[in-house]
């Protein structure tokens, strides 16, 4: 119990040095406790259905992180990853490959905004309330609580071309997934931080067999690693292959430090993951965060308040959605009727895919 309360008591001074360090709009735009007046029991209404996901299925989890993560680096953090269709025309970022059909958590959304819908209607983004369910996820996983600043508004844009230009895939270097951080504002030792929540969750057969039998040729994975890989996945694995495995060999639903720990063994599930402790500017993140984790859980709730902080819409912009998946209508009874109910389209049945897959 002390252990805990010493770890929550250092991961709020992190927080609070890293609210500060934040630019000064940021701070002038999102809020610790902005519901507190409009709809004060929001962040606990979105806990419990969190939580008693979480109870059903470990890997709503993990699901939920990654949506976020997903959500923040294509658009900002303005819940564009939920959108099913696209008011524009054209598809979503929800079927593109780095999201099809391994993405998942959306019905977990879904259920705590139906819940604040009805305690506060028309009040709460679906941006906000994404964020807030990570950090109930990272929580349930890693008994570690931050508070998260609020205040974002829903965007109506969605894009499949935006989503495969901005998100990092498990194949990328050293310097892509630097870069790639770096254009989101977020620092190289942010990405090694965020990269850690890995340690939890599963992945796709496609994201790795076919990298690691590189990495397997120059000692870069452990044979008896890819053995049991090889035999996992089957010959034919494609992008619609839905066979997984954990990230983690080790601690696969607990977030720890221990994914870190596994790197130098050549126990990293991706090229991507591996790439951490190949690049002499990442070694010296990951090591120390392999000796402490106390350190690393300080510094993966200031990362996730700062990555939820990436070209949010607030004030007036945007909306808040009544329904994540769809835009909100303008005034006919009939679009007021499609948004209650949505119609299926192609990128409505495939997320529904998503959430049971």
């Amino acid at each position: 119990m002390r252990m805990g309360s010493c770890l929550a008591g250092s991961v709020a001074a992190v927080v609070a040095v890293c609210l500060l360090l934040l630019p000064a709009a940021s701070l002038a735009q999102l809020q610790v406790g902005f519901y507190n007046t409009s709809c004060p029991n929001a962040e606990a209404l979105v806990r419990q259905v969190v939580t008693a996901a979480f109870a059903n299925n470990s890997g709503v989890a993990p699901g939920v992180i990654r949506l976020h993560f997903h959500d923040c680096f294509v658009r900002g953090c303005d819940a564009s990853v939920l959108l099913s269709v696209n008011p524009g025309g054209g598809r979503t970022e929800r079927v593109a490959a780095p999201n099809f059909p391994s993405l998942r958590g959306f019905e977990v959304i879904d259920a705590a905004k139906a819940a604040v819908e009805r305690s506060c209607p028309r009040t709460v983004s679906c941006a906000d309330i994404l964020a807030f369910a990570a950090r109930d996820s990272v929580n349930l996983t890693g008994n570690s609580f931050y508070q998260v600043p609020a205040g974002r508004r829903d965007g109506n844009v969605s894009s499949e071309d935006e989503a495969l230009d901005n998100l990092l895939g498990p194949n990328s270097t050293a310097q892509v997934l630097i870069d790639g951080f770096l254009k989101k504002g977020l620092n190289t030792e942010d990405m090694v931080v965020l990269s850690g929540s890995h340690t939890i969750g599963r992945s796709h057969c496609d994201s790795f067999l076919f990298k690691n039998r590189e990495r397997l040729a120059n000692g870069t994975i452990s044979p008896a690693y890819q053995a049991l890989l090889e035999a996992l996945c089957p010959p034919t694995t494609g992008p619609t292959t839905l066979i997984r495995t954990d990230m983690d060999v080790s601690t696969p639903t607990v977030l720890d430090n221990n994914y870190y720990k596994l790197l130098p063994l050549n126990l990293g599930l991706h090229f991507s993951d591996d790439q951490l402790v190949r690049n002499a500017t990442l070694v010296p993140f990951a090591s120390a965060f392999a000796a402490n984790e106390t350190l690393w859980k300080e510094k993966f709730a200031a990362a996730m308040i700062k990555m939820g902080n990436i070209e949010v819409k607030t004030g007036t912009q945007g909306e808040i959605r009544l329904n994540c998946s769809i835009v909100n209508p303008s005034s006919s009874a009939a679009e007021i009727e499609m948004l209650m109910f949505p119609s299926s389209t192609s990128d409505a049945a495939a997320a529904e895919e998503i959430a049971t897959s």
